[in-house]
């Protein structure tokens, strides 16, 4: 079990009413909950000079990152900052740790246990996603990079479920490696039985699409040149079915067109099933492979028009609306993780280089974004949740507390 929670005493001088009412009627379920999930997670320093509860560190970390922390001053003053409150369920006996013990703690807590607690968090989280996109990319934090030492900026790939805006995982890409070999480790993570797995380019390889079928899970993969004989195929056919306007071809189509942002675009998926098609180029490596995907976006800017064309590989049928949502909401990891990451917590900014401490703090930062996507009383940016989690305890416990199994409450999904 996990040592560092527990009722710490409060004085008069740190006591007041409404911390009292919250610590009494909020933060022993807190408590329990949150013990649960770090019951499993090893404190790596020795029995020696030790002042502070490991867990109480761990919390106040999560706690200050859900609020927008970006390093470990920024840790520490929001533990400062909440001192009171934290000290009503956490056990604090040398009060706020100071920023330092926040960075040796988490340059040397195991990436691979605190992967666990997240997944502990997770499981209580989502117990049934059901079928849903989930999008798979790579993202390279970029501060993390120290050419002193000679070390590689941290690259990781990661899955998001993209209706219930969920981060569900990552695996670090290894030097010397790429996210052919990340990828595969990061689906045998995950249950994506009966779920629609999209993948960029770089994914679209023979032994990445068995895998996922195997896993009992659909794929919808981006073909770009990395494939030069299959995308030069698929290329040409479509050239051709177009000029004939596809006649004696069944094929299925769809067209949305969406203006914001003084920008209008519009696209047009085309799927037609492989049967309908000539022998493609070592299509019998491709596992459950059943249809052909052209999707045409033709952008409408202020000062110019921009039309791209892209191809994908799937093995669903060839039903163009149901396609054509998957490879929108791939994009989902893109806007709605990446993104915040970089602009809201600063990701890319981050100067946390050594040890495991980048790869851990990239999980914290991610699971922060997990919690304030589940509280949606608040219908402002994550951004805007942050910042108001930073600084309202009562906030915070409703972020805290919206973290329930999604499937009894769907509304908030």
């Amino acid at each position: 079990m996990a040592k560092g929670f527990g009722q710490a005493s409060i004085s008069d001088k740190k006591s007041s009413k409404s911390s009292s009412i919250i610590a009494a009627v909020d933060c022993e379920q807190i408590q329990k909950q949150w013990a649960e999930h770090f019951e499993d997670l090893t404190d790596p320093r020795g029995s020696q000079g030790v002042l502070h509860p490991f867990i109480s560190i761990v919390m106040i970390a999560l706690l200050a990152t859900i609020g927008g922390a970006k390093g470990w001053e920024d840790i520490e003053t929001y533990g400062v900052s909440h001192e009171v409150w934290l000290s009503s369920f956490l056990a604090l006996p040398f009060g706020i740790p100071r920023a330092d013990t926040y960075r040796r703690l988490f340059e040397r807590i195991s990436p691979t246990a605190l992967k666990q607690s997240f997944d502990s968090w997770l499981s209580s989280l989502v117990l049934d996603l059901g079928a849903q996109v989930i999008p798979i990319d790579g993202k390279t934090v970029k501060g993390s990079k120290d050419r002193n030492d000679s070390q590689s900026a941290l690259h990781l790939v990661g899955a998001w479920a993209s209706e219930h805006r969920l981060f569900l995982g990552q695996v670090k890409v290894e030097d010397k490696s790429n996210e052919i070999t990340a990828i595969p480790a990061l689906l045998e993570l995950l249950d994506i039985s009966g779920c629609i797995i999209t993948i960029d380019a770089m994914g679209t390889q023979h032994e990445i699409a068995h895998r996922i079928v195997t896993l009992g899970a659909d794929y919808v993969l981006a073909l770009k040149a990395n494939h030069p004989t299959l995308h030069a195929q698929v290329k040409q056919w479509f050239e051709t079915a177009q000029a004939s306007d596809f006649e004696g071809i069944e094929y299925s189509n769809d067209v949305r067109v969406e203006s914001g942002h003084h920008r209008r675009e519009k696209r047009q998926v085309t799927a037609v099933s492989i049967d309908q098609m000539s022998d493609l180029y070592k299509q019998a490596q491709w596992s459950g492979l059943q249809t052909i995907v052209r999707v045409v976006r033709t952008r409408h800017l202020w000062n110019k028009t921009t039309t791209e064309v892209m191809f994908y590989l799937s093995s669903l049928p060839p039903d163009a609306q149901q396609l054509g949502k998957a490879i929108r909401q791939h994009w989902s990891i893109e806007n709605q993780l990446h993104w915040v990451l970089d602009v809201t917590f600063g990701e890319d900014a981050s100067r946390i280089r050594k040890g495991n401490a980048p790869e851990n703090i990239a999980l914290l930062k991610r699971w922060s974004i997990n919690l304030l996507n589940q509280e949606t009383s608040f219908k402002r940016s994550t951004r805007q949740k942050a910042k108001r989690a930073s600084m309202d305890v009562t906030y915070l416990l409703k972020v805290l507390n919206a973290s329930i199994p999604l499937h009894s409450n769907p509304s908030d999904a």
